[in-house]
């Protein structure tokens, strides 16, 4: 930047000269150089920041012309001139990155922080807050899932036919076959998107692509390309929600199968929001184009960590596509396995923490004493010789910490050429790049060891060598072996896709967990999904095949959530007169709670996974079709909900978008809402919990309750039998929560678990119970 600005300068300099040679005065010139400089230096003070302002009485008539709300915006905007000749207005204009006008009344504008400081003290301004980045957190699913063509949920949904789902991520590469629209129908009429790629690449599957990400120079203009996928994230979630048939999918020959998405006949709209960040500016922006575009579902596999929900756009831009009957299902965030990592915490947004499938790759190292310890690698040369030992080092061995996690350059040659190099995973490198350092040193393989907080969570990536990720338990074994020869040898052993392993689901390590922050009161995450080495769509190929469509299995996440995406289409295309509440309680009150071993559902210790790993369970599609019983919420039930949490008049309605004064609404705890899951923090007193059940299942019905205590409580429940005689008939209960004595592990723990289950003769809606100790 520097070169560039004295350059410049130069250039006008030598113009002032030359001018003068001929005759002409042109002195006044140089005033500009110097106001050049400061300009630039004030760009670089800029930094972008979402305003929210009050909704004026007079609205409704800025609202109707998108030039006059732009125009009521601007005058928001500081006046200060970046150029001599550059009008206030034009500056303003500048100034501005987006104008919101469907998920809240605001934009967001470039500003320094002495501008915005002043503008968060002006009349009719509710909140000025600089952007925040967020960060982005398949063969065999749908058939673990459930799904089978012609049959159950695929069947009555149509394939998710007639749904739209909006996805935000990093844009999607439109050739791919998953994108291909055989079979599906044209899009609905109330559908207003656009497509900005110029050629055919939308058709009746993606129906709209637009392009949110405006850079790092923040100009306030989109960027002018379409919103093609330069990353592969955005492709594979895609896909993973509504991608196509495709046949005989696979990566180096693994996972082969016909690849598709939950709701392969579904829409999809795709809005790039992410490039080498998720700005958040430009995430509100795309929520802002997707209300008013008409989508029916909206996918984030993206997050920023816990905030108050009037301070993250996600939540706020999340509520206003609730209003329109939109649901919005987002990543829970792969920061797990500690407590109180979650992002996307608000109740009316799905929060999906990730699960396995009972699908392995399994590439095992062998070690010199004969032993074969399990572990995953998708990456399966046939070139590699299995059955010759090499010599095994441990990459850490020079006491170097860096070499230990295998960090690019950390290795010598000298050290590892021609062997099984043994590196650990963490240390803030990914775990392809550790197998990059160690190709790049001359290793023959690699050996992943898991760290403690891992578990038995491992992963198949697409390596650039022989390798296996190992367990922590088995990290320990070959420690153990190394530390107790003087020559130490293994080899990788490869056993390709292996399914039916019976522990699954399992939680992931990295899945985040509860409680929520910003909400004890609700239980986060919502519900785990299939987010552990899945596989879809990708822009390029990894094992360079020009023969087949370009698959990737990855994890996190950002897999689960586009499947729970997915199936809240099927569901809203088999019920479409049902809510977003009503759609998302089917999927937690039928959540399985036991692996396919019929044992409690694991996590990466493989203990029994608690209730701020799993949530209500893992999803169930099939059963959530048909639920029996719903507790549905109103946008307007929030209200109180929101008032109860004490924040500000200002701060609630900057969420619903509509002017509250708390001190006139009768507040609840967060504890009662009507969610489809309890959560509560338990003093020396008892607190009372109601909810509302409606029939969605037989007109006439009876349910008798069924119910398991945390330990430390007890329960009063009435009424204890449902009695109902026709259909969306709605029976209020209530359950009171007693202290008692609790045990000293779970004195130690601070939270136990229970549940409440609403049985007839054909359904179980079953409802999770947390109880924090206070």
């Amino acid at each position: 930047m520097e070169i560039k600005r004295h350059y410049f300068v130069y250039l006008l300099l030598l113009s002032v000269v030359v001018s003068n040679c001929s005759g002409t005065v042109v002195l006044e010139k140089l005033p500009l150089v110097v106001k050049l400089a400061e300009n630039e230096a004030e760009e670089s003070n800029l930094k972008t920041y979402i305003v929210h302002v009050k909704k004026p009485q007079n609205y409704g008539l800025f609202a109707q012309s998108t030039s006059d709300l732009n125009t009521w915006y601007e005058s928001f905007v500081p006046s200060t001139t970046t150029t001599t000749t550059t009008s206030t207005s034009s500056n303003q204009k500048s100034r501005m990155v987006h104008t919101y006008r469907n998920v809240a009344t605001g934009f967001a504008a470039r500003l320094t922080a002495e501008e915005a400081k002043a503008l968060a003290v002006k009349d009719g301004v509710v909140s000025v807050q600089q952007e925040k980045i967020y960060s982005l957190h398949t063969t065999h699913s749908p058939n673990f899932l459930g799904l089978f063509q012609g049959l159950g949920l695929w069947n009555e949904s149509k394939l998710g036919q007639g749904v739209i789902v909006g996805v935000l991520d990093t844009g999607v590469w439109p050739d791919h076959p998953s994108f291909n629209d055989e079979g599906v129908p044209p899009p609905p009429p109330k559908w207003k998107g656009t497509c900005e790629f110029t050629g055919a690449e939308c058709n009746n599957k993606l129906i709209g692509a637009k392009n949110f990400v405006t850079g790092a120079a923040k100009t306030g203009q989109p960027n002018a390309q379409p919103p093609f996928d330069l990353d592969g994230h955005g492709t594979h979630t895609s896909s993973t929600a509504t991608g196509n048939f495709v046949n005989g999918a696979n990566v180096f020959g693994n996972a082969n199968g016909t690849a598709v998405g939950m709701a392969p006949y579904a829409h999809l709209a795709i809005y790039r929001v992410c490039d080498k960040g998720c700005a958040e500016a430009d995430i509100f922006a795309a929520l802002d184009a997707a209300v008013g575009d008409g989508v029916d579902v909206l996918s984030l596999s993206l997050g920023g960590g816990s905030a108050p929900f009037y301070a993250d756009s996600i939540a706020v831009g999340a509520f206003a596509a609730n209003q329109k009957g939109i649901f919005v299902s987002c990543s829970a965030g792969n920061e797990g396995p500690d407590y109180f990592t979650l992002s996307n915490e608000a109740p009316w947004i799905l929060t999906v923490g990730a699960s396995t499938i009972d699908r392995k790759i399994r590439a095992n190292p062998k070690l010199g004493t004969g032993e074969e310890l399990e572990g995953e690698s998708l990456f399966q040369p046939k070139d590699f010789d299995q059955t010759t030992l090499l010599p095994l080092v441990y990459a850490g061995a020079n006491g170097n910490e860096s070499s230990a996690f295998c960090a690019p350059g950390s290795l010598q040659s000298d050290a590892v050429a021609g062997k099984v190099v043994v590196c650990e995973r963490g240390g803030d490198i990914a775990r392809i790049d550790k197998g990059v350092e160690v190709k790049r040193a001359g290793g023959a393989a690699m050996i992943l060891l898991n760290q403690k907080p891992d578990g038995f969570s491992t992963l198949a990536d697409a390596h650039v060598l022989p390798a296996s990720h190992v367990s922590y338990a088995a990290a320990l074994k070959i420690k153990a072996y190394i530390n107790s020869t003087s020559a130490p040898l293994a080899t990788i052993v490869f056993h390709g896709t292996v399914i039916g392993d019976s522990r699954a689901p399992s939680v992931s390590s990295f899945s985040s967990r509860g409680p929520s922050s910003a909400s004890p009161g609700i239980l986060k995450p919502d519900v785990i999904g299939p987010g552990v080495s899945i596989l879809a769509a990708w822009p390029v190929s990894v094992d360079n095949s020009t023969s087949n469509a370009p698959f990737n299995v990855v994890s996190g996440t950002s897999m689960s959530c586009p499947h729970l995406s997915g199936i809240a289409a099927l569901l809203k295309s088999s019920h479409p007169d049902w809510s977003p509440a009503a759609i998302k309680s089917a999927i937690l009150t039928t959540a399985d709670v036991v692996n396919l071993a019929g044992q409690s559902i694991l996590d990466e210790k493989a203990s029994p996974a608690d209730i701020f790993a799993t949530g209500a369970g893992h999803v169930n599609p099939s059963k959530a079709n048909k639920p029996g019983l719903i507790y549905d919420i109103t946008p307007e039930d929030y209200i109180p909900y929101l008032c109860g949490l004490n924040y500000t008049d200002d701060q609630v309605s900057s969420i619903i978008q509509q002017q509250v004064k708390c001190s006139q609404v009768t507040s609840i705890p967060d504890y009662e809402l009507n969610y489809p899951t309890i959560s509560v923090i338990l003093g020396n007193d008892p607190l009372t919990v109601s909810r509302v059940a409606t029939n969605v299942g037989e007109a006439n019905s009876t349910y008798s309750v069924e119910f398991a205590v945390p330990d430390g409580t007890q329960f009063g429940i009435s009424p204890t039998i449902l009695g109902f005689t026709e259909l969306n008939q709605k029976i209020n209960y209530t359950i009171t929560i007693f202290p008692v004595a609790r045990s000293p592990a779970t004195t130690a723990k601070g939270f136990s678990q229970g549940y409440l289950k609403w049985v007839s003769d054909k359904y179980s809606v079953r409802s999770q119970v947390s109880v924090i100790f206070a």
